[in-house]
């Protein structure tokens, strides 16, 4: 047999895990590998998963899908859904949600678009007369309530409870109260999941241990804490990262030696089962560009990251996974040179984001796993000569638009919607836009991909 069929005969036997294998050591698999809920910046809202579960006929009308991860609400995405799609990624999660609470215990529930769900049992809510409804860290309704969604959202804002800072009282543990050493509870369930999906499953599993992300803002509010004590007010996180920098520089350090000791129990537990591992979600990008300069990343957060992704490539297999919103072309390789193998979402609507020129400057040193083909969510836009311009990476309108908070965002396809507060946009962890049904039936993979 030649060459060309062997390899031709190899990709009509590939499995998920092969693929995955392949596309992440830059060889071109038979198509490029796909994932629906592998981490938490990669799901669908329940609203979706249940609206495709119904279309493709795969439940009775009205059966619930679980609440995987309340904040976002995001939909479980289940073995038959998977195999139908052809998702090639599973997860292994951290044991609790961000809201301090276990997904176990499930019972009914109801969002404000009336989709039937299954939430944790302490997924404890309270309405309020707005209609607004609040949630609790850990559950505990006798604590001060941590998230807010919004009468008729789709998800959670993080309620911010920090007091006002007393300069003299500030304390660098503060901010480390949630990175603690693992537990071996913690690791002997990572070791039974990831034994079990490995054997059950042909999909590449993603490790979503956390403990590693330095200055996710989603984190920062400390949903998941009862009394959270520190720099917990988003406004003031950014400002600190400029006017306290030596003060969350010892922060990170001090998180960053916590995972550095977590990180080879982990690997014990669950060894090369796990094909990649999730190690930042903080957002650099705005719409238009970084928010934080190349000098500022390489001073402040590349030397954890380096630490970090060092340490995985240095004793396991792992490829490690960075997910950035917005337009980040002019860090792309400062984070590379910071250790990341994958980058994410790839938000092509972000300037200086067209995957062309990605692919071409960056495409043989980091793998781009994103978003493809999303002119069926788009609305045309015109060009100068008055024209439509239909294609999978159109313009974008940035002009300013009114959004209800709490709601999914329609022109900003690609990465997480912001939050509008008080007449400001600021970064948040939103719902991840799902394709509509007809774009995933119709969806087309590009002949060539790295």
């Amino acid at each position: 047999m030649s060459t060309k069929a062997h390899i031709m005969s190899t990709k009509a036997h590939m499995t998920s895990r092969g693929r995955v294998a392949l596309a992440l050591s830059h060889q071109e698999p038979d198509r490029p590998p796909i994932d629906l809920g592998s981490t938490a910046v990669t799901g669908a809202h329940v609203s979706v998963i249940y609206a495709l579960r119904q279309r493709l006929k795969l439940d009775p009308p009205g059966t619930p899908v679980k609440v995987v991860e309340p904040y976002q609400m995001l939909g479980e995405v289940g073995d038959d859904l998977l195999g139908l799609l052809g998702i090639d990624f599973v997860p292994l999660r951290a044991g609790k949600t961000i809201f301090g609470f276990e997904n176990r215990g499930w019972r009914p529930w109801t969002t404000f678009d009336g989709t039937p769900v299954l939430v944790p049992e302490a997924f404890n809510t309270t309405p309020e007369r707005s209609g607004d409804i609040l949630m609790y860290p850990e559950g505990d309704r006798s604590a001060p309530p941590s998230g807010r969604m919004p009468k008729g959202g789709f998800y959670f804002d993080a309620i911010i409870r920090q007091p006002p800072i007393d300069e003299s009282k500030l304390r660098v543990e503060d901010n480390l109260e949630e990175f603690t050493p693992v537990s071996d509870e913690a690791l002997r369930g990572y070791q039974s999941a990831a034994e079990a999906q490995y054997r059950d499953s042909q999909c590449a599993l993603v490790g979503n241990f956390g403990g590693t992300a330095f200055g996710d803002i989603a984190l920062v509010p400390a949903p998941f804490l009862k009394h959270p004590k520190g720099i917990r007010d988003v406004e003031e996180w950014y400002i600190s990262t400029m006017t306290r920098r030596e003060h969350v520089r010892e922060i990170f350090n001090r998180q960053c030696e916590i995972a550095l000791k977590n990180l080879p129990l982990i690997h014990q537990a669950v060894g090369e089962k796990i094909a990649v591992v999730f190690i930042s979600g903080t957002d650099f990008g705005a719409q238009n560009a970084p928010f934080i300069s190349p000098a500022a990343y390489r001073d402040l957060f590349q030397p954890f990251h380096k630490r970090i992704n060092g340490w995985v490539h240095s004793h396991t297999s792992w490829k490690t996974f960075c997910h950035s919103c917005g337009s980040i072309e002019a860090l792309i390789p400062d984070l590379i040179e910071g250790g990341f193998d994958i980058l994410n979402p790839v938000q092509c609507s972000a300037a200086h984001m067209e995957p062309e020129l990605l692919k071409s400057k960056y495409g043989q040193r980091v793998c781009f796993w994103g978003r493809s083909g999303q002119h069926a969510e788009n609305p045309p836009v015109r060009d100068a000569a008055g024209s439509d311009r239909r294609g999978p990476f159109p313009a974008e309108d940035l002009r300013p638009r009114r959004r209800v908070r709490g709601q999914p965002d329609p022109q900003r396809a690609g990465g997480m919607p912001g939050r509008e507060r008080s007449g400001r946009l600021s970064r948040g962890p939103g719902v991840r836009r799902a394709p509509c049904l007809s774009h995933c039936m119709r969806r087309t993979w590009p002949r060539r991909w790295v």
